[in-house]
């Protein structure tokens, strides 16, 4: 083992062990992945098996390796070996002393904690944003619903300071950056895109603590995917003078608050031009919300504003330069499409997820993002092999391997929320849970669920994702074509696509034929990553062959769902098996954790044959 810190106080770990072991896969397992057989997977050098791994200083882990699925390893120059409950030894990676070199202080720490104040701070919010003719008169705002009463607020002055990059890639993509003086609260914030519908704004508003001079770490770490390597820099300065209202229900209730704003502009000092406009912000969600929403918008366009596309107050600021395209831009398909299209549509909408998503893996908050951004990953990866006949495979191999490691990076944390979830509600099965079993549970999913995200953040700042990302984006734009793929037709594309799906499907065919009357957990697990391979590939190709590939995409997805949950029991097991090592007083409630996962696992076992006999029905497959 190698081991090393870096000045931020990051410790990375290399695992090394001689290919002498006769093994084909070999995957180190240890308390930091839940001991996972699938999770961190040894790349084969020369004569060695080796992987890095960020890991938390200050602590020891026991680990093992596991070869071929079936084999376990010890390290052969570990720090330590401590006997396990299956009577033989783990080996240890201390780690301790590494923590006394260098202090994790400095700005990934600050920046830490500015996230974690931060993601405590983070709202959605939803408003929707009128054009105001100069002579506007705002009218009357009682009775918006039954009972709500309307009451004027004093006027109030806004300054605020906005930030981009040269290039305004944040406005271009509907983010805003700003330090705004005047109001209550931190002054700086970050709006993040949600969804719009009409006249209606929903963003993500995440607000932080710091001073007027430069932007924060962490709300600029908050928007480093769409950033990368550009600095932000004051793009414009606005002061507003808003007229607010406030809505009141009957039981005094905050509703919503208009705004009626008039803004100048300017920038480097110099004004640039002005604009009025009104706003709805509601306080309140649901189909309250939709109500006074609604009734707000009709009164104020009857009385004379206008309705027109929602943008943020620096878009409207900026002009035209803020309102080109994005970055990434998902192509439409068109009528007569061709697989050129398909391929362009497949790679700019996973990239265009993977930006999206970042911002909320970072907070923390919803733990979809990182759910969404993994899958937006691996569904690339899959569809960049899936379409290896129209593209260059000198570019794109290398462009897999990347999304396979920030795959890794990002299904740790994944995998432990889906776990926590998944012991709580079979803790909440149990009819009686020792009270000392539980905390030692939870207290070790907690330091798991910290030690996985760490080492998350930390890929998710390096320069290797940040590259990562500035090649997604260039894909995107232009994926590496092939010369002869600008001869294909609709109909030679449709042929291909059914070649696309077909391959991966028979491969999860010949698997189920070769499995035995009774698989083991393993082979039924590789059965899964080959149906889920399947499925990626049929709805990768659905644009061109729909209903049909659509139906059978769904198909395969329920064999893949009956397989993953199989396989959720086995690393439920084992992690539970781990848990109790050196912790007798959760013994009991353990072995009852256990049994269920047992329980499960056998139902399952009775259930997953008359799933893929479904997905195997010929009629799903006589368009391939």
């Amino acid at each position: 083992m190698i081991k090393s810190i870096d000045r931020c106080g990051r410790a990375s770990v290399t695992f090394m062990l001689p290919a002498a072991v006769r093994a084909t896969r070999v995957v180190v397992c240890g308390e930091w992945n839940g001991w996972s057989a699938g999770r961190d997977v040894m790349d084969r050098v020369g004569d060695v098996f080796s992987l890095t791994i960020v890991l938390q200083p200050g602590r020891a882990y026991r680990f093992r390796y596991l070869l071929d699925g079936d084999r376990w390893e010890n390290d052969w120059d570990a720090d330590a070996y401590v006997p396990n409950a299956f009577g033989t030894d783990d080996s240890v990676v201390d780690l301790t002393a590494l923590a006394t070199l260098v202090p994790p202080t400095g700005p990934e720490a600050a920046r830490d904690e500015t996230t974690t104040s931060a993601r405590k701070g983070s709202n959605i919010e939803r408003e929707a944003k009128l054009v105001a003719p100069p002579g506007l008169a705002i009218p009357d705002l009682n009775g918006l619903v039954l009972g709500a009463t309307a009451r004027v607020l004093p006027v109030e002055r806004l300054d605020a300071t906005y930030y981009d990059t040269a290039d305004l890639r944040l406005a271009r993509s509907g983010i805003t950056v700003r330090h705004r003086g005047g109001e209550s609260g931190p002054p700086w914030t970050v709006k993040l895109p949600e969804d719009d519908r009409g006249s209606d704004l929903v963003r993500r508003e995440v607000r932080f603590e710091g001073p007027v001079e430069g932007v924060p770490n962490a709300a600029a770490d908050l928007v480093l995917a769409s950033t990368r390597a550009l600095p932000l820099e004051p793009v414009a300065s606005l002061t507003t003078v808003r007229r607010p209202v406030e809505i009141r229900g009957v039981d005094g209730e905050l509703l919503a608050e208009v705004v009626d704003d008039t803004v100048s502009v300017s920038h480097n000092q110099n004004p640039t031009g002005w604009f009025r406009e009104v706003e709805v912000e509601l306080h309140v969600s649901g189909d309250k919300g939709g109500r006074v929403l609604e009734a707000a918008v009709s009164r104020l366009i009857g009385a004379g504003c206008g309705a027109e596309t929602p943008l943020p107050k620096l878009v409207r600021a900026l002009g035209e330069p803020a309102t080109r395209p994005a970055d990434v831009v998902v192509p439409g398909m068109p009528a007569r499409a061709t697989v050129i299209d398909l391929v362009r549509h497949a790679a700019a909408g996973a990239v265009a997820q993977i930006i999206h998503h970042d911002p909320g893996a970072r907070l923390g908050d919803d733990p979809e993002d990182v759910h969404k951004l993994r899958v937006a990953a691996r569904r690339l990866r899959s569809d960049l092999h899936s379409f290896a006949d129209v593209l260059d495979p000198a570019r794109t191999e290398a462009i897999r391997s990347e999304l396979g490691w920030l795959g890794r990076a990002v299904g740790v944390v994944r995998d432990t929320d889906v776990l926590s979830a998944r012991l709580a509600t079979r803790l909440a099965a149990l009819p009686e849970a020792d009270p000392a079993g539980v905390h030692r549970l939870e207290v070790l999913l907690e330091r798991q669920a910290a030690d996985t995200r760490a080492a998350m953040l930390i890929a998710l700042r390096s320069a290797r994702y940040l590259h990562l990302l500035d090649t997604l984006v260039d894909l995107a734009a232009a994926p590496p074509f092939r010369k002869a793929a600008g001869k294909l037709t609709p109909r030679t594309s449709q042929r291909l696509a059914s070649k696309i799906v077909q391959k991966p499907w028979r491969r999860v065919a010949s698997a189920v034929e070769a499995l035995g009357p009774d698989p083991s957990d393993a082979q039924l697990h590789e059965v899964r990553i080959l149906a889920k391979r399947s499925r990626y590939a049929a709805e990768a190709a659905a644009p061109l062959l729909r209903p049909a590939a659509t139906r059978f995409a769904a198909a395969v997805a329920d064999l893949q769902t009956v397989l993953g949950d199989h396989q959720d029991t086995v690393l439920a097991e084992a992690w539970l098996r781990n848990a109790v090592v050196g912790h007798p007083e959760a013994v009991p409630t353990v072995r009852q954790l256990i049994e269920l996962e047992q329980e499960r696992r056998h139902a399952l076992r009775a259930q997953w044959l008359a799933i893929w006999r479904k997905a195997n029905a010929k009629k799903l497959h006589t368009w391939v």
